[in-house]
């Protein structure tokens, strides 16, 4: 079967080892050797394909158990967070932790370490996890937590399913009264601007920005900065309080076909970044939004990948130290401006800590940028690679499906010895996947 990332690049052939349904039969699966599990193939580029095998854990989708004192939520590796989203948030509870879309497996999710919005406050998905259950290369199936197995409840979020197949893990939840957010929309005209917009505001629970990548000069980085809180019931209007927990469905839109190449040209992303920012300079100040609008924006058009085309598209993500946030930033927009490729979904946001052994995220600033797969856009992230790697930064490997893997040694100096941690615990003979293969892992 021919298999990608949600980035449609690259298309890799990988025979689909038989979707398990049990443990037992998970262990079965591992005999083919080389393989590498999938959830709901929501990483962008070749990190949940393996060439020797690819294991359907979608299967494994059940809600085992949920304390409602402490919000800890026991389920198997491939629920999807959209269920978990809409099984406990009419019960008053929202997950600690959760990206850009909600139709991501928990396993997914611990597998990347992935990180939202609030990462600055609550740390990225390691922080949420209470233990998870893992698969060894042997069949063994090992419980891990901060007070046992240590060492390999720390190997896991960020590893992308390089240290074990992910089972069943137990995760907190976190308490909210309504469905709704409290967002302050707040423009900056320039990336210096929206860098103190976030800092001043380091104790707002959730922090985003839209960044025009394209733009040059003294409006070089021109943002709208999102900010954002979980809205008491007493924030809302009457209308609103009848949906307390914002469930009302959205509706749907699909892209019905590949945009041709065009449409994501300079011209075009330019026109529509400046048309975005003018539609946020309307919106600026306080409102309240739904759930649904404002963590996940993009899940209301289904298939919205289509939009760069029949080739796909390329996703990067960097993060740059505290100290080099600025010169880094820059360095990366003037390098996209010049090249005329923008990024109409270009999205900046501030971390906190670093937290798990191997994760993506440090103390600094993430940009994150999407380009059609062309050869011109090739090279461009070549160069953004070692703008990043100059500033002390790192990649995000759930965003990568092209990186070398020189440029991946090069900037984290983790590498070596998560690849001896593999060797050690014959991982890399059991699990292995297109991106570990390509980034020598």
């Amino acid at each position: 079967m021919m298999l990608s990332g949600w980035g449609r690049f690259p298309v890799i052939y990988s025979p689909i080892v038989k979707a398990p349904r049990s443990d037992v039969e998970l262990a079965s699966a591992l005999r083919y050797g080389g393989v590498i599990a999938r959830g709901n193939g929501r990483s962008y580029g070749d990190s949940a394909i393996s060439r020797r095998g690819t294991i359907d854990m979608r299967r494994f989708n059940r809600m085992i158990s949920f304390d409602n004192e402490t919000g800890i939520l026991v389920a198997e590796a491939g629920v999807l967070l959209a269920d978990v989203i809409s099984s406990f948030l009419p019960r008053g509870w929202f997950p600690l932790v959760t990206p850009g879309t909600k139709y991501v497996t928990l396993g997914g999710m611990i597998a990347a370490d992935v990180h939202g919005k609030n990462h600055h406050r609550d740390g990225s998905m390691a922080k949420s996890l209470e233990w998870v259950d893992v698969m060894d290369a042997s069949g063994q199936v090992h419980r891990a937590s901060r007070d046992e197995n240590q060492e390999l409840f720390n190997s896991i979020p960020g590893a992308m399913g390089l240290t074990g197949i992910i089972l069943r893990a137990a995760i907190r939840l976190q308490r909210v009264e309504t469905g709704w957010i409290q967002q302050k929309m707040i423009p900056a005209s320039n990336l210096a601007e929206a860098m103190e917009v976030f800092e001043a505001n380091n104790q707002s629970l959730y922090s985003v920005a839209w960044i025009d990548c394209l733009k040059r000069g003294a409006n070089r980085g021109r943002s709208l900065v999102m900010l954002g809180e979980h809205a008491s019931l007493d924030m809302l209007s009457a209308r609103q309080k009848l949906d307390r927990y914002a469930m009302r469905p959205r509706r749907m839109k699909r892209v019905p076909f590949d945009f041709p190449s065009f449409a994501m040209s300079g011209p075009a992303v330019k026109a529509f970044n400046a048309l975005y920012y003018r539609s946020g300079l309307r919106k600026a100040g306080d409102s309240i939004v739904d759930w649904d609008s404002y963590f996940y924006p993009l899940d209301a058009i289904l298939n919205w990948n289509r939009v760069y085309g029949r080739k796909g598209l390329l996703q990067f993500q960097c993060v740059l130290p505290l100290e080099t946030s600025r010169e880094g930033l820059n360095a990366l927009l003037d390098t996209i401006s010049e090249a005329g490729s923008g990024s109409f979904l270009a999205v900046l946001k501030r971390f906190g800590e670093q937290i798990s052994a191997f994760s993506f995220p440090m103390l600094g600033y993430t940009l994150a940028l999407d380009f059609p797969a062309t050869d011109k856009n090739l090279s461009l992230l070549e160069r953004l690679d070692q703008i990043t790697i100059a500033h002390g930064g790192r990649f995000y490997l759930a965003k990568d499906a092209r990186m070398s893997a020189q440029t991946l040694m090069e900037s984290d100096a983790r590498t070596a010895a998560f690849v001896a941690q593999r060797q050690n615990s014959n991982a890399s003979v059991a699990f292995q996947s297109s991106q570990s293969e390509r980034l020598a892992l």
